[in-house]
């Protein structure tokens, strides 16, 4: 066994286990804890809501562009906030309409909702995209992906898991809209940064979950396939 080998592979996933908890308190203190700690200031400290929710935008653009420095590139999901923080702070200077503001986090969840659904006509559904990048589509395993891709029951597989996140988007940003219209500036606040974790979360057990399944249906059927190859043969 190449000692080497096991030493640059333990030392690969440990600095991607990093890089996640990295990325992972990065958008616990960007996305979430900044802004809402912002906010109750800024209120405390006497400003309007429309203003405080302006300001405390500012973290989670922060973020983005801190990844594009560090990756040198906008990624998709990048843009969509960004968009969504341009829309929201156009809304609350022309209406001065905090509930106005805080719908501006269900732009981004709507456009990607209906991009996922818009994919199923184009070469490859969005899912698919996201996820051979995600992996990396030089690595083994995104190359993997792309080599899969030739098969029906897979694409019917990627497809499927592209409508279910797209339908899951568009619920969520709907459901952002009725909370923010019923209930407190600050309540809404506090659950819109929290709901798209927890959507996240459910959709990517789900995905796992799904996926799981139909690899194991996919071996199971290999199995099956073999063995009634093999019977004949042993009949003979």
């Amino acid at each position: 066994m190449d000692s080497g080998s096991d030493a640059r592979q333990t030392a690969g996933t440990s600095a991607a286990k990093g890089g996640q908890i990295r990325s992972i308190t990065m958008i616990v203190i960007f996305d979430v804890a900044a802004p809402l700690v912002a906010y109750q200031w800024l209120r405390s400290a006497g400003l309007t809501a429309v203003t405080a929710l302006l300001l405390s935008g500012v973290f989670p653009a922060l973020h983005v562009i801190i990844n594009v420095i560090r990756h040198r590139r906008l990624d998709v999901v990048g843009a969509l906030v960004l968009a969504g923080i341009v829309v929201g702070t156009v809304l609350g200077l022309v209406s001065h309409n905090a509930r106005l503001v805080l719908v501006e986090g269900s732009v981004p969840t709507a456009v990607f909702g209906v991009a996922c659904l818009g994919s199923l006509w184009a070469r490859h559904p969005l899912m698919f995209s996201f996820a051979r990048e995600f992996t990396g589509p030089d690595t083994a395993k995104g190359q993997e992906m792309t080599r899969l891709w030739q098969y029906e029951g897979y694409r019917r597989i990627l497809r499927v898991i592209t409508v279910v996140w797209g339908v899951a988007f568009l619920l969520e940003a709907a459901l952002r809209v009725v909370i923010v219209y019923n209930t407190s500036t600050g309540t809404a606040l506090a659950i819109s940064k929290a709901t798209p974790f927890v959507f996240f979360a459910i959709m990517s057990a789900w995905t796992v979950a799904y996926g799981t399944h139909h690899k194991r249906k996919g071996e199971r059927m290999a199995v099956a396939a073999g063995e009634a190859r093999e019977s004949p043969a042993r009949s003979q």
